[in-house]
């Protein structure tokens, strides 16, 4: 196959042309009121690193507020149970450099973080974090270099809160039989009943 392939910055910008003036201009070094009222807001965030073994994108979320603003350059966000692939915080190690995206139920604008991370394991900052008694292992620091609101038009296009866009999620088939599909000798039924076991049992 041809492939017609863009290789330097230079023949990107003659494809894209110049940002926007608002869009050169709407980066913060520093949170202000507007992106503490979203992280605030926020249940969820995606957040990207990257390793020797290449890029991974990990979900976070919780209640909304999870993520503590610890001030206005700095953010914590708490490492809850998961598959202990550690996969983030073994980037972390190698590579500070994170980017995160948060994302608020109903709003179709987004806030973006760009900064360095660390792994804390600091009681004093992870105990106040506790939910259901269940103090996190540790905690990602977020130095912020910058922050910025994205505009709407990824959302927009994608109907994201659109209940109408919604699956019938009968129709896919679950976690389990995937997993027990991907990986050999995985029992669709022992991989189905673990999977609801860490729903359950394994949030904190």
């Amino acid at each position: 196959m041809n492939q017609i392939k863009i290789t330097d910055k230079a023949a990107l910008k003659d494809r894209y042309g110049e940002p926007s003036a608002l869009s050169k201009r709407k980066g913060l070094a520093r949170l202000d009121k507007h992106c503490r009222a979203f992280i605030a807001a926020s249940p969820l965030l995606v957040i990207g690193s990257a390793g020797a073994d290449g890029a991974d994108v990990s979900p976070k979320g919780d209640a909304p507020g999870f993520v503590a603003v610890l001030d206005d350059s700095t953010l914590l966000v708490p490492d809850r149970l998961g598959n202990n692939r550690v996969d983030t915080l073994a980037n972390i190690l190698e590579n500070p450099n994170v980017a995160l995206i948060f994302f608020v139920p109903g709003m179709n604008e987004t806030l973006r973080v760009n900064g360095t991370a660390e792994i804390t394991t600091d009681p004093a900052l992870l105990e106040p974090m506790a939910v259901k008694g269940k103090v996190p292992r540790s905690g990602i620091l977020v130095h912020i270099d910058h922050a910025f609101l994205h505009c709407a038009k990824a959302l927009l296009r994608s109907k994201f809160w659109d209940p109408d866009t919604q699956i019938d999620r009968k129709s896919f088939p679950s976690l389990g039989r995937m997993l027990a599909d991907q990986i050999e000798g995985v029992d669709v039924e022992a991989a189905e009943a673990g999977v609801e076991e860490s729903y359950k049992n394994r949030l904190y």
